[in-house]
């Protein structure tokens, strides 16, 4: 758990983020793009002003698992809570870097070529790494949805901060500096 949503969803980019269901095939990547989403203070986040509701339950859960919710009724979204249970702090994965089960990602997809832009857009990010709402709660220290630290040094340089990604709705807040995104991804 860590109590600084910015700072970790800053220190995510460069992670790797892995998934392994029923087929047995590992598919991952490389963290590319984060947002953060600041709990009861924040007007992007699902659980302003302390809002709960079914869907935000798992907002206040403990941190270490999956946050993943229906977008627009298409796109499953995947998000890491990150705090004590009862602070709902989620980072939202925006992007990822394929590098593993490249084929299987292809399928899950329809692509016929991946590059390493192919999975820019969190409704990209879940489809292709077989993500979907069943997998909400889920720990992320399992064998099914993990995080690894690879060793790989992501230099200050390599983030560009900017301001999310169609929260207009959240006023002043919508321009609050918590997108964080690889300099080569922009």
């Amino acid at each position: 758990m860590q109590d600084d949503v910015i700072m970790l969803a800053r220190k995510l980019i460069g992670k790797h983020l892995f998934t392994k269901f029923n087929s047995g095939v590992i598919t991952g990547g490389i963290i590319s793009e984060t947002e953060a989403y600041a709990g009861i203070y924040d007007k992007a986040s699902h659980a302003y002003n302390n809002r709960l509701t079914k869907r935000t339950r798992t907002m206040f859960m403990e941190g270490g698992i999956a946050y993943v919710y229906l977008c627009y009724g298409i796109h499953a979204l995947f998000n890491i809570i990150t705090n004590k249970k009862n602070v709902p702090h989620a980072i939202l994965i925006r992007g990822v870097i394929p590098t593993h089960g490249i084929e299987k990602i292809k399928q899950r997809t329809g692509y016929d070529k991946i590059s390493n832009n192919s999975l820019q857009g969190p409704g990209k990010v879940t489809k292709a790494l077989g993500i979907n709402t069943s997998h909400d709660k889920t720990p992320l220290t399992g064998n099914e949805i993990w995080l690894e630290d690879q060793g790989a040094n992501t230099r200050e340089d390599d983030i560009i901060t900017t301001k999310r990604i169609g929260v207009d709705y959240a006023g002043q807040d919508a321009h609050l500096p918590y997108r964080f995104l690889y300099h080569s991804q922009n």
